[in-house]
């Protein structure tokens, strides 16, 4: 077994991709950080140079930073004046650098000093000093110092009870927009411990013998790429930890057609809790005629892998598509991307030959994986949920109630209670109306649930295995020319395909609300005019469920063309940059869950900018939040960001509920997406923030690209840290 373990942070090593990538799908320097009792000499020359504050050893006199910019052709920055730590008797506080850092040349500006002290004896240090003004026009300013140091004995922590990270700066130069940049250290209560980012595996790795993400079709035959070679999806998504016994597996998503999820088998560090792969092997769905697309997922309470299917195929399109041009210069090349599974060329592929293959109710499902002690899988596709574009589904502690969250334009929020807890196979299916209660701050509203109905999978596996169609579901009309009403007895109903007048056939209500959730759901009044809906996850020590939503756009703003047919129910102003809402969870006797939302508003908002050529989004500020994860009782909500524009580099953030505080702590590479941040709060002993950089170079910036190696995606995490349950 090779072991591919990197440190990254912004202040040690960058990462710089080695691996050859073949048929990819998508999409440094090092700067030590000094932390010794006399602040260090400033760094290279393109940057300026920072120095941490000195370190109180017993409660003496501690010397904050003083660093110098670089000479080529920054400006000598100088960072924070030396002040001086307490007294043994005070236990004073170090001060930090506050001194301006100086002016840069045609460089960036010195970066300001570091706070002080970190030992016993003097409390945490100062504020950290504002970065160096850009010079000459061209030169950004320096970065500002790190904050203060921890307190020690005798001291004052300023942040008791408080957790922390190093912020991360904003990529500035090529190398930093290269790498994979991440907080050096955390700190709970002023005890300071060491992380980075840790590549357990890149896509393309070969584990003794099996090539990570090597995509296969339904015989276990490798796919073909387009030019021949073998398909190697660098989309890694969602990967979670599951302890099983005394040994620990992860299971990744990658999101393509078609898809794949790999079961990987990990060592932990029994002294260090780093984490190191030891074998990984595909995980077969050709029962279940293939995967589709799996996104973001979860771990449930009884800790299995709660998986996604993504964006699956409308049936009615395909339905009653003559020619395979009739599927659209979008959708049909997207589609048509999975007869690969079944040995199909999609270039030659007839409109016949593809739905002779691709039924596309067999798609849209959360996927259930269950590892045994043997390191067997079981696979279920639970058809009782419903099926949407499912960016994945989150289920509460109570082990019965869950949330669906539907990605895409014109889409629903979905609530499903299961019949028994730890299973997901019955229950029953509700759909959110949004009852607008103010447009300010990204919008809030009242949430009323509309009952769907209860189903099984077993009497949807029924369903499917008579080749349901679109047509066996719905009748269908155009609407009046004169007025665009629909006919009588039709509903009007917006969903992702547009205006529609639809009527259910008559006894295919339950098939209907399965099989066609989104637009059964707008048929009786639910809300289907979310805009990017993403992650989910819940905050148990204030019962706050919380949704990101990648833009606030399209359906969602008020007149929009996306509202045409439909009820309009939410009317808010674009904002392109996208909200993280928080929702209030209770009792609600009548759906018999202590677990239900009851209302929507605005938490973390982005702030759309025309003023950068490279950020369309407030750099200190979201942009396009995708996946959310939450650390129980320390007030952290983690947002990750898919962004093409709004930022450059998509960064991860961990948000102080308490102060509103909102720290960066990840950046990825030129055209990656942050996918999938989630974390646990201990594994033998450690806490780990998974985190997943999908197809680098893909999403923007692809010209950036030197060689195919840079495209693998990483599967790894930021930790190990100490547990924190």
């Amino acid at each position: 077994m090779r072991e591919r373990t990197f440190m990254v942070s912004w202040t040690s090593t960058t990462l710089l991709a080695s691996l050859l990538l073949v048929g990819f799908t998508g999409c440094g320097s090092d700067d030590d950080d000094d932390r010794g009792t006399t602040g260090g000499a400033g760094g290279a020359e393109e940057t300026g140079g920072r120095a941490t504050g000195g370190e109180a050893e017993t409660g003496g006199r501690a010397t904050g930073g003083r660093a110098t910019g670089g000479r080529a052709t920054g400006g000598r920055a100088t960072g924070g004046a030396e002040e001086t730590g307490g007294t043994e008797e005070t236990g004073g506080a170090g001060a930090g650098g506050e001194e301006v850092g100086g002016a840069g040349g045609v460089e960036p500006g010195g970066a300001g000093g570091d706070a002080g002290g970190a030992r016993p004896g003097g409390a945490g240090g100062g504020e950290p000093g504002p970065g160096g003004a850009g010079g000459d026009d061209t030169g950004p300013g320096g970065f500002g110092g790190d904050a203060g140091g921890s307190a020690g004995a005798g001291g004052v922590c300023a942040t008791e009870g408080k957790l922390v990270f190093e912020q991360v700066p904003v990529p500035v130069t090529e190398a930093e927009k290269r790498a994979v940049n991440a907080s050096s250290w955390m700190e709970l209560s002023c005890e300071r411990s060491e992380i980075a980012f840790h590549t357990i595996l890149r896509s393309g790795d070969d584990v003794n013998g099996t090539v990570f993400g090597q995509i296969l079709d339904e015989g276990g035959s490798p796919v073909l790429a387009e030019d021949g070679s073998d398909f190697i999806s660098n989309d890694n998504d969602f990967t979670s930890l599951l302890p099983v016994g005394d040994t620990l597996y992860s299971i990744t998503h990658f999101e393509s057609r078609p898809g794949a999820m790999y079961l990987t088998e990990l060592e932990q560090d029994p002294s260090t809790g780093e984490l190191t792969a030891v074998s990984t092997e595909n995980i077969d769905f050709s029962a279940h005629g293939g995967l589709w697309v799996p996104c973001a997922g979860s771990v449930t309470p009884w800790h299995t892998h709660l998986g996604s299917e993504e964006y699956p195929p409308d049936a009615r399109t395909i339905e009653e598509a003559t020619t395979f041009a009739d599927l659209g210069d979008s959708d049909g090349p997207y589609w048509a991307a999975m007869v690969r599974y079944w040995g199909l060329d999609p270039a030659t592929v007839t409109i016949d030959d593809f739905r002779a293959n691709l039924d596309p109710y067999q798609y849209g499902y959360a996927v259930e994986v269950t590892v045994d002690s043997s390191g067997d899988v079981t696979v279920e596709k639970h058809h009782a949920m419903g099926r949407v574009a499912v960016e994945l589904a989150y289920v509460m502690p109570d082990q019965r109630t869950a949330y669906i969250s539907d990605d895409g334009t014109n889409v629903g929020f979905y609530m499903f209670v299961a019949d028994t807890a730890g299973d997901l196979s019955a229950g029953t299916l509700y759909a959110a109306r949004w009852d607008q209660t103010s447009n300010a701050n990204g919008g809030s509203a009242d949430v009323t649930w509309i009952e769907l109905g209860h189903a099984t999978n077993a009497a949807i596996d029924t369903a499917l295995a008579a080749g349901t169609v679109f047509s066996d579901i719905f009748e269908t009309a155009d609407p009046d020319p004169a007025d665009d009403s629909c006919p009588d007895t039709y509903t009007s109903i917006n969903t992702e395909v547009g205006r529609e007048c639809l009527r259910v056939v008559t006894g295919m209500e339950q098939i209907a609300s399965r099989l066609e959730t989104r637009r059964y759901a707008a048929m009786l009044g639910a809300t289907t005019e979310f805009r990017k809906e993403e992650g989910i996850t819940f905050n148990p020590d204030d019962m706050k469920l919380y949704v990101a939503m990648s833009e606030v756009a399209k359906g969602m703003e008020d007149g929009s063309g996306n509202d045409v047919g439909g009820p309009n129910h939410i009317a808010l102003p674009a904002n392109k940059c996208g909200a993280v809402y928080e929702m209030e969870v209770g009792t609600d006797a009548t759906i018999g869950s202590d677990y239900v939302a009851q209302n929507w508003a605005g938490l973390v908002v982005g702030v759309p900018i025309d003023t950068d050529p490279n950020n369309t989004c407030d750099l200190d500020g979201i942009a396009n939040p995708d996946n959310l994860t939450f650390i129980p009782g320390h007030d952290t909500l983690i947002i990750g960001e898919d962004t093409g524009s709004g930022h450059q580099n998509d960064a991860i953030w961990a948000y102080n509920l308490t102060d509103g505080e909102l720290t960066r702590i990840e950046t990825t590479p030129f055209g990656s997406e942050t996918t999938s941040p989630y974390f646990y709060p201990n594994i033998g002993g450690f806490a780990y923030l998974m985190s997943v950089v999908q197809h680098p170079y893909g999403e923007s910036d692809t010209d950036m690209l030197e060689d195919a190696s840079q495209a693998a995606a990483y599967v790894g995490y930021v930790g190990p840290m100490p547990a924190l349950d």
